[in-house]
């Protein structure tokens, strides 16, 4: 019998969920993007346990990447999400929060995540096995099973580690190379740029051309024709320009425009999902409680109520038992639309952004119409939403992993026990951080601009009846309703709108990079797939490792 669940494959696979999960965390709240760990992590796995313990077990490595990639996912749940709460503190909104409330969210939306999914695993992954295609489950059974060549791709992917530490020590720390590289062009009004990242160049990469042409399309319609635009017709946007540029342009009118964009695509992505959700809801109810090697279906449920009360009497977490309850019908929603569109389009096309908005919406009204308004209300809205974030998350990389299982032979339970194991570690990681990084930089800063949190929270205030640019989102929701009809994604475009060009034209130089590879030397897409997954891990862990110099002076 090959060994699966053991205490090495535990321990390494919690190093690497902790790791990635760190890394995700920088690149999220750099650049609202986040990479999917499953690949790396099988690689890695395989480097240590095949050549350097010299254990020989397919199992046993698909055991370490399941439970590495659940940091990553967890986190990435919470990047998009949490940081309101510092930028609310910021404002004097609120309490900065402490690090027993982002756990406890954290835990219950991760530990929610996984139990919401065994019960999808069936009717998704086993009885459609040639209908959801899985694909970043499929290309790691691939990897898997490929297992000896693992050490030789486990280096590249540690070279890509080296190479990022070394350019990010010498843009931010010893300022050898410029960060930002901007060209202005003054007669129309526009702005382009490029930053010197390895990990933005990595995830161009890894998204490839389509994704990263889509998203630098978005930067380049709002930075060179919407701010010319606004320019020529507002006359404030014109001051604005002549005192601080284009990029005071941008963060003034454009980015909302982006914010309407994103909110929209999002749900319209949703609106997709509904009839799928219904399939996906209606095989399951033909199930009934059979365990088909899943964790029995009464500890499952005793697990999700004993969340449900967890959440509603934790302190930490103020949305009592109304708010639990909310959380939960939103997390069995959202993971099973999860779980199904993962299988699809792969987790890169995700609608986790669309989920968590629309959690956003209906639970800052229902909290406002029950009378939770001002720093309570948002605060909670923003609780519900992060625990909703993290499931949706959580839930479709649990499928991802569950996929490779069920193709290189390993038990279910045994996987969902490991998914429970990296989503509890990372949950108790995440916490430091993002104290450690806001304490560094500050959410909201160049350095860590907190994209999608920044959203989130124009979201829930605009809710609760602060004040909102309505007419700017509503512009970008006529756009993506245009692109919508067009048939042209919105999410990516939106995404570009919502970003500073220079980040996303990065990202697009990585993008070209991967489309010349695949058309020249097709071979070297996995290894640079790889190389640009270290590129991100060694950006994330040295910034990570620049913000506790900072803060320690």
């Amino acid at each position: 019998m090959k060994r699966e669940l053991t205490f090495t494959a535990l321990l390494l696979g919690i190093a690497i969920s902790v790791v990635f999960g760190a890394a995700n965390a920088y690149l999220g709240l750099k650049v609202g993007l986040t990479i999917s760990a499953s690949i790396p992590a099988a690689v890695i796995s395989m480097g240590v346990l095949r050549f350097v313990l010299r254990r020989d077990s397919i199992l046993e490595n698909n055991m370490v990447q399941t439970i590495g990639s659940a940091g990553e996912s967890l986190v990435a749940g919470a990047v998009f999400t949490m940081p309101a709460l510092y930028l609310w503190a910021q404002e004097g909104v609120c309490i900065p929060p402490g690090f027993v409330e982002l756990t406890l969210i954290s835990l219950a939306g991760g530990i929610l995540g996984v139990l919401l999914m065994v019960p999808l695993r069936k009717p998704l992954i086993v009885d459609q096995d040639a209908v959801l295609v899985y694909p970043e489950g499929r290309a790691c059974a691939d990897v898997l099973q490929a297992g000896e060549k693992g050490a030789r791709h486990a280096s590249v992917v540690f070279l890509g580690v080296v190479v990022a530490a070394v350019v990010k020590i010498a843009t931010d720390l010893l300022k050898w190379v410029p960060a930002v590289v901007s060209i202005p062009f003054r007669r129309l009004r526009g702005e382009l740029g490029l930053e010197s990242s390895a990990a933005l160049v990595g995830v161009g990469y890894i998204v490839g051309p389509k994704v990263s042409t889509l998203v630098f399309s978005g930067s380049f319609f709002g930075w060179m024709v919407l701010i010319p635009l606004f320019c020529a017709f507002s006359d404030n946007a014109a001051a604005i320009y002549s005192q601080g540029g284009a990029v005071a342009v941008w963060k003034e009118y454009v980015r909302f425009v982006g914010a309407g964009a994103i909110a929209a695509g999002g749900l319209f992505s949703l609106v997709k999902s509904v009839p799928l959700f219904a399939r996906t809801f209606r095989d399951s109810l033909k199930r009934g409680g059979d365990s088909h090697g899943d964790i029995p279906f009464k500890f499952i449920a005793c697990g999700v109520a004993a969340i449900i009360v967890f959440i509603a009497c934790v302190p930490a977490v103020p949305v009592g038992i109304g708010g639990a309850l909310l959380m939960a019908l939103f997390g069995f929603f959202f993971a099973a639309v999860s779980a199904r569109m993962v299988g699809l389009v792969g987790s890169s096309n995700n609608p986790i952004s669309g989920m968590t908005i629309a959690t956003l919406v209906v639970s800052s009204f229902v909290l406002k119409t029950c009378g939770a308004a001002g720093a309570a209300g948002m605060t909670a809205s923003i609780a519900i939403g992060s625990v909703v974030c993290i499931v949706a998350a959580l839930a479709g990389d649990t499928a991802q992993d569950l996929k490779t299982g069920h193709i290189v032979g390993a038990t279910p339970w045994k996987q969902q026990l490991g998914e429970l194991a990296g989503a509890i570690a990372a949950a108790f990681t995440v916490a430091g951080v993002l104290y450690l990084l806001h304490k560094a930089w500050g959410f909201g800063s160049d350095q860590l601009s907190a994209p999608q949190a920044t959203l989130m929270k124009s979201i829930v205030e605009g809710m609760m009846g602060g004040e909102m640019s309505w007419g700017l989102l509503a512009l970008g929701a006529g756009i993506a309703t245009v692109l919508e009809i067009c048939r042209v994604p919105v999410m990516a475009c939106a995404l570009g709108i919502y970003l500073p060009v220079r980040i996303n034209s990065t990202i697009f130089i990585g993008g070209m990079l991967r489309l010349l590879s695949d058309a020249k030397r097709p071979h070297l897409s996995r290894p640079g797939t790889l190389f640009s997954a270290g590129l991100v891990a060694g950006e994330g862990l040295c910034g990570i490792l620049l913000a506790l110099l900072a803060v320690m002076g």
